[in-house]
């Protein structure tokens, strides 16, 4: 029978799968998908499901595509204006006049990988740039390169290096008040020299915190944040 003006079955693209690093492409027919590993060589695969062919490349110089509407995948002559069906149980007569009832078939692309979200950062240690994932920024990041730590921003190491300093200050004039206003009951009571040593501790590691985030590296994004 002469194919007049049906066509064959819609398809529309589905979402591509999460990024695993292994190229496929949805089939042309019942959109399942169709692992292309080691047949990017191929000008067309098979669905393992429908058992319907899709092409992924350009046809041969000369050729063209053309999909039946039994959903066989036919490839013919570019200048050829008539083709048959090679299935037993379809046999249609397909005209490819100077208006296409049948649209060629176009090669489908490989779904690329989704890529993650993020942004590119730019070490302050070694100077290469790196994928940083976090959505929060000033926040610590280990530089995959030098495998160093840095702060992504200045205001981390801004503000700890300022809370630290505070927090120091207060505990060494703590302890200042203290060997002030209790040396007589120290010279009686000679733990109270234990928390004379307590204070100034604190207030001295505090203070070395505080040298630690003054001094830490900063890496910067490459592109300024909204």
């Amino acid at each position: 029978s002469s194919l007049a003006a049906e066509l064959p079955p819609p398809y529309t693209a589905i979402a591509s799968p999460d990024a695993s690093g292994v190229p496929v492409i949805n089939c042309r027919v019942c959109q399942s998908l169709i692992n292309l590993d080691g047949k990017l060589h191929q000008h067309v695969v098979k669905c393992t499901v429908c058992n319907e062919a899709t092409p992924i490349k350009n046809p041969p110089s000369g050729k063209k595509y053309v999909r039946c509407q039994c959903n066989c995948l036919l490839i013919c002559k570019d200048t050829s204006r008539k083709i048959g069906c090679p299935r037993p149980n379809c046999r249609r007569i397909i005209t490819l006049g100077p208006v296409m009832l049948i649209p060629e078939e176009q090669p489908a692309q490989p779904a690329l990988p989704v890529q993650p979200d993020g942004t590119r950062v730019v070490c302050g240690h070694c100077g290469n740039t790196f994928l940083w994932m976090e959505l929060r920024f000033n926040t610590l990041a280990k530089c995959p390169h030098c495998k160093k730590i840095s702060s992504v921003g200045s205001a981390l190491p801004r503000r700890r290096c300022c809370a630290y300093i505070t927090i120091g200050m207060i505990c060494i004039f703590i302890g200042v008040g203290l060997t002030v206003g209790t040396q007589d009951f120290a010279r009686q009571f000679h733990a109270t020299y234990v928390s004379w040593a307590v204070a100034y501790l604190l207030g001295l590691i505090c203070l070395i915190r505080a040298c630690y985030w003054g001094a830490i590296k900063v890496s910067y994004p490459e592109h300024s944040f909204a």
